[in-house]
C-alpha cells in the first residue's frame, strides 16, 4: 500500500513539476485555441440568421391564423376580397384597424415609456437596445391590420422583430453598444433576407442602409446571417423566385431611351410618394382622436376603396405578378382598369401608413413601380410605340425604379429586383432606370424614406459623402473593436505577468469594478520589478500602472482623432464611452485607422503639374 501512495505522491510531484515549467506554454495555447472577436462575430451572426428565418416562419403562420379568425378564410387577400360582399370589404378593414388601433394604444400605454424603436435611429444616434416588449405589440397590431386588408406588408414587422431579438440577446449578455449595433444590423439582414429570399439585398441593406459601412468586419457578419436566414426559410417555402416573371429579351441599344423616361418618371412618383406619406402622416396627427380611432378612420377609408377596387386590399404582392404576366392588359379598357388600381392602392397605402398602422412599405413599392411601368408600356404601345418590347419589360424596370426612387439606393434597388424575379435580360435598362430615377427623385425629395424620420428629430444622418476620401468622414464607432481585456485595478503582479504572457499587446488598460479607465500597465515597466523578491505579492496592477493615455469615443470623427493616433505609441488605443465618466467600451486598432486615414487623404490630394 506504501508503494502505491509513494508512486502516486511521485507522479503528483512530477506533473505539478511540468505544469510548473511548462504553464507559459499552457496559456499561449489557451489563448490560441480562444475564437477571435471576428469568428464569434460570425457565429453570433449565424443564430441571428436562424432566428431570422424562423421569425418569418412564424410570422406568416400567424398571419394565416389571423385571417382565419377574422375572415374565416386564408390565402391571397385580393381574392378574398373579390369573393366578399362589398358591406363586408368596408367594414372588415374598419374593424381591424380599430383592433389594431385598440392593441397597439392600451399595449403601448401598459408597457409605459420605453426606449425608441426606429432601427436606424439606435444604430446612429443610439447604443442598439431595443425594446422587446414594444416590439412584440406592434409586431401582434401589425398582424391584425395585415389579416384584415389594410394596404401595408409584412416584411415590416419581420425585419423589426428579428432586429429586436438580436439587441435583446446581446442586452441580456451585457455585451457593448457597438456588438448590439451590429447585432441590429443582423437581424436586419435576416429579417429580410428571410422574406424576400435575396440573401444579397438583405445583407446589402443592412450594410448600406443601417449600418453605411461595407468594411469586411462588419459586412462578412450580415451575408452570414443573410445566408442562414434564406436557407431556413427556403427549407419550408421553397427555393422559387418571389416575383415570376416571363422571360424577356433586350438586344437593342435604342430601346433603352424609353427606360430613361420611365426612371424619370419613377423618380417623381418616388417623391411623390413620400411627400404624401409625409402629409398623411401630419393631417392623422392634428386629429385629436385615440390611436384606434385614427386606425380605424384609415380602415374605414380602405375599405370604401375596396369597394369599387377590391384589389387595394394587401400589401399588392399578388396584383404585381398578374400586372408581369400581363393578366391584368385583357379587360376592355386595361389603360382606365389599371389607372383605378393604381391610384387607389396608392391612396389606400398613404392612408394606411399615414393613420400609424404597423408595416412595411417595401411591398406596396414594388406594386406602385410595376403599376407605373405597365401603365407607361401600354400608353406607348398605344400610340404604337416601342411595340417590340412587352409591357411586363416595363413593369419589372418601374418596380426597381420606384423603389430607388424611395429609398435613394440604385445599387441596392437592382440587387433586389433580381433577386425576386431572377431575371437578368433586363439588367441594363433596371439599372438604368434606377440610377435615373433617384437622382430624379432628389431633386424634389432630399430624403430617403428611411432618414426622413431622423432629419425631422434633427438627428444628421450621412450615408455617403460627395468628395472623394469619404472615410475621413467615418467616426470611430464605426471602426472600434472589442476592448483589449482589461486588468482591475487590484489585479496582482502574477496575473499582470500571466495576461502579458498570452496576448499581443504591450499595454494593458487598467479598470475599476465599473469598467472606469484608471490608467494602463506598460510591459517596459514591469522590468523595474523582476529581480524584486516576496515583496512582489503585495503589489498590485494600480501601483505599476501609467495615467490614462489620450482616449477616443466612438462618435468622434476620424479624421479629428489623426492627432492622437500619430502621437499615441499604444497599438491599441482605448475608446471611452464619454470623457464625463470614462468608461470602456472598445479599442481602435492604431495602424488600421492610419491605413485608412493615410488612403482617403491621398485619394483627395491632387498632384501639382
Amino acid at each position: 500500500m506504501s508503494i502505491w501512495l509513494e508512486t502516486a505522491q511521485r507522479s503528483l510531484t512530477a506533473a505539478k513539476t511540468f505544469v510548473r515549467e511548462h504553464w507559459q506554454y499552457f496559456l499561449r495555447l489557451r489563448e490560441r485555441l480562444r475564437f477571435s472577436e471576428e469568428t464569434f462575430h460570425l457565429l453570433l451572426a449565424g443564430l441571428v440568421g436562424m432566428v431570422g428565418g424562423f421569425t418569418n416562419v412564424l410570422f406568416y403562420l400567424a398571419t394565416q391564423w389571423a385571417q382565419l379568425v377574422s375572415l374565416r378564410r386564408s390565402g391571397d387577400l385580393v381574392d378574398i376580397a373579390h369573393a366578399l360582399h362589398s358591406l363586408e370589404r368596408l367594414f372588415i378593414p374598419l374593424s381591424g384597424g380599430l383592433a389594431a388601433g385598440f392593441i397597439l394604444g392600451w399595449g403601448l400605454r401598459w408597457v409605459g415609456p420605453q426606449g425608441s424603436t426606429n432601427i436606424l435611429e439606435v444604430v446612429v444616434a443610439g447604443d442598439g437596445k431595443l425594446p422587446m416588449r414594444t416590439a412584440l405589440i406592434k409586431a401582434f397590431s401589425s398582424l391584425v391590420s395585415i389579416a384584415t386588408g389594410a394596404s401595408i406588408g409584412r416584411e415590416g414587422s419581420i425585419t423589426q422583430l428579428t432586429a429586436t431579438l438580436a439587441s435583446k440577446g446581446g442586452q441580456l449578455a451585457g455585451w457593448h453598444p457597438y456588438r448590439l449595433r451590429l447585432m441590429v444590423a443582423c437581424g436586419v439582414a435576416s429579417g429580410l433576407a428571410a422574406a424576400y429570399n435575396a440573401p444579397v439585398a438583405g445583407a446589402i441593406f443592412a450594410a448600406q442602409i443601417v449600418l453605411g459601412n461595407f468594411s469586411m468586419s462588419l459586412f462578412a457578419p450580415l451575408v452570414f446571417a443573410s445566408v442562414v436566414a434564406t436557407m431556413v426559410s427556403r427549407s419550408f417555402f421553397g427555393i422559387g423566385p418571389w416575383y415570376r416573371v416571363p422571360a424577356f429579351d433586350f438586344p437593342s441599344l435604342i430601346q433603352l431611351p424609353w427606360f430613361v423616361f420611365l426612371g424619370a418618371l419613377a423618380g417623381v412618383l418616388g417623391a411623390s410618394f413620400l411627400k404624401m406619406l409625409h402629409y398623411s402622416e401630419e393631417a392623422f396627427g392634428k386629429l385629436r382622436w385615440p390611436l384606434s380611432g385614427r386606425l380605424a378612420l384609415g380602415g374605414c377609408a380602405v375599405g370604401a376603396l375596396a369597394v369599387f377596387v377590391p384589389e387595394v386590399w394587401g400589401n399588392g404582392y399578388s396584383v404585381t405578378n398578374r400586372i408581369l404576366h400581363g393578366e391584368l392588359l385583357e379587360t376592355p379598357f386595361p389603360i382606365l382598369f389599371l389607372t383605378g388600381i393604381f391610384l387607389a392602392k396608392l391612396l389606400g397605402t398613404v392612408i394606411t401608413v399615414g393613420s400609424g398602422a404597423v408595416g412595411g412599405v417595401f411591398t406596396p413599392t414594388l406594386f406602385l413601380g410595376a403599376g407605373l411601368g405597365s401603365l407607361f408600356g401600354l400608353i406607348l404601345h398605344q400610340i404604337g410605340w416601342a411595340t417590340d418590347l412587352q409591357v411586363g419589360a416595363f413593369a419589372l424596370v418601374g418596380m426597381g425604379s420606384v423603389l430607388a426612387a424611395t429609398i435613394h439606393s440604385p445599387l441596392l434597388a437592382v440587387i433586389m429586383i433580381f433577386e425576386i424575379s431572377l431575371n437578368y435580360s433586363l439588367m441594363p435598362p433596371l439599372m438604368l432606370g434606377c440610377v435615373v430615377a433617384t437622382l430624379v427623385a432628389r431633386r424634389f425629395h432630399a430624403e430617403s424614406i428611411y432618414t426622413e424620420p431622423l432629419r425631422r428629430k434633427g438627428l444628421a444622418v450621412e450615408r455617403e459623402s460627395q468628395h472623394l476620401g469619404a472615410a475621413t468622414m467615418q467616426t470611430v464607432g464605426d471602426l472600434m473593436r472589442e476592448p483589449v481585456q482589461s486588468l482591475r485595478d487590484t489585479a496582482t503582479f502574477r496575473e499582470i505577468a500571466d495576461r502579458f504572457l498570452t496576448c499581443p499587446n504591450n499595454f494593458l488598460p487598467v479598470v475599476d469594478a465599473h469598467q472606469k479607465l484608471l490608467g494602463v500597465v506598460a510591459l517596459q515597466d514591469m522590468k523595474e520589478y523582476l529581480n524584486a523578491g516576496q515583496e512582489l505579492n503585495s503589489v498590485i496592477a494600480y501601483d505599476v500602472m501609467r495615467p490614462p493615455p489620450s482616449c477616443l469615443t466612438p462618435n468622434q470623427k476620424l479624421l479629428h482623432a489623426l492627432p492622437i493616433l500619430l502621437a499615441s505609441e499604444l497599438k491599441n488605443i482605448p475608446v471611452i464611452n464619454n470623457p464625463a465618466e470614462s468608461r470602456l467600451v472598445g479599442n481602435l486598432v492604431r495602424a488600421e485607422a492610419l491605413a485608412l486615414l493615410s488612403e482617403a487623404i491621398a485619394n483627395r490630394t491632387v498632384p501639382a503639374r
